[in-house]
């Protein structure tokens, strides 16, 4: 096959001319990357370094954390470099790299969110069992069993995509993804549909279905409890529902944007809608753990006012 069904160069079109707001726009992204930074750096030192804070849910919200500077760097180091440029051409292996971290945050995302929804119907509906069901052995096995099952399913999605001979090179994205490019494909895509239904199943509808399932479950349980009870629940569960409903409607907005004509769409809001996917999320994650979980905001609030002078030292001097 002729080099230009294997194009070295990809097109990203949907960048807007900003004319004389490109270095203020450049300036407010570059701060917001600072804060999603700061915001999971902060969550991450918090519960690695408190030991009262070494259990299974805040383990999770650790690793969200995690995920989200994963997956925001992800896009945030090509993006500001888009900003101040007029072409925004990307190489055929930068653009790999970047559907492959890019998919591969989202999926995990769901997926903890899957586990964590599991977490808390075990703490809500069998209480007493909770610490022998939920041990540092087993969730240790889930986190990682789940990492390098979305490693392989989507390098193998990816890895099918970049085989494929391209009929063109314009991605109507802000960022890489898999299926903008299979739709440039010049052969037909099959197999890769099959393989991207079967990931998909695996890592985005088994994952919200059994979030809907537990909370079912849960819901349940609370009907015939004291309101004292379910005021614990609510204040447990708030911010996993409040994550898992933000970050289903990012999902829904990107799913939605791939499979409509973007040229007849707002391209002010086809940006804003594509951006949420890898924007909302991990700046609203570490906001809504540290504001509404009393334990992870008493210690950032500790951390944030610096350490008390002691007593007798004061009253030495």
């Amino acid at each position: 096959m002729g080099n230009n069904t294997y194009p070295p160069y990809f097109n990203l079109t949907m960048f807007v001319n900003i004319g004389t707001y490109r270095c203020p726009t450049f300036v407010l992204c570059l701060l917001l990357y600072a804060l999603i930074v700061l915001a999971n750096f902060l969550i991450i030192v918090v519960i690695s370094r408190e030991k009262t804070l070494h259990g299974p849910m805040y383990f999770f919200i650790m690793c969200l954390s995690i995920n989200s500077l994963y997956g925001s760097a992800g896009f945030f180091f090509r993006f500001l470099r888009d900003l101040l440029y007029d072409t925004h051409l990307i190489s055929r292996s930068a653009c790999f790299t970047q559907t492959y971290v890019i998919y591969s945050y989202a999926s995990y995302e769901l997926t903890l969110l899957g586990i964590m929804a599991y977490d808390r119907y075990v703490a809500v509906c069998q209480p007493l069992h909770y610490h022998n069901k939920m041990t540092s052995k087993l969730v240790s096995k889930l986190v990682t069993f789940a990492w390098i099952y979305l490693a392989f399913s989507v390098g193998t999605c990816v890895y099918l995509a970049s085989r494929l001979p391209l009929c063109g090179n314009k991605i109507p994205k802000v960022f890489c993804a898999n299926w903008p490019i299979a739709k440039l494909s010049c052969i037909s895509t099959v197999i890769n549909n099959l393989v991207g239904m079967l990931v998909s199943t695996t890592t985005v509808f088994l994952p919200l279905a059994f979030v809907l399932y537990t909370y079912a479950r849960i819901f349940l349980i609370c009907r015939k409890r004291s309101s004292e009870f379910k005021a614990k629940v609510i204040q447990s569960c708030l911010p996993h529902i409040i994550t898992f409903v933000n970050y289903s409607i990012t999902v829904f907005c990107d799913v939605a944007l791939s499979r409509i004509d973007l040229e007849n769409l707002n391209p002010f809001l086809a940006v804003i809608l594509s951006l949420e996917f890898v924007v909302i999320p991990p700046i609203l994650n570490p906001l809504v753990y540290g504001l509404k979980l009393p334990e992870i905001r008493k210690l950032i609030l500790k951390m944030l006012s610096g350490p008390k002078p002691d007593k007798q030292t004061k009253s030495h001097k």
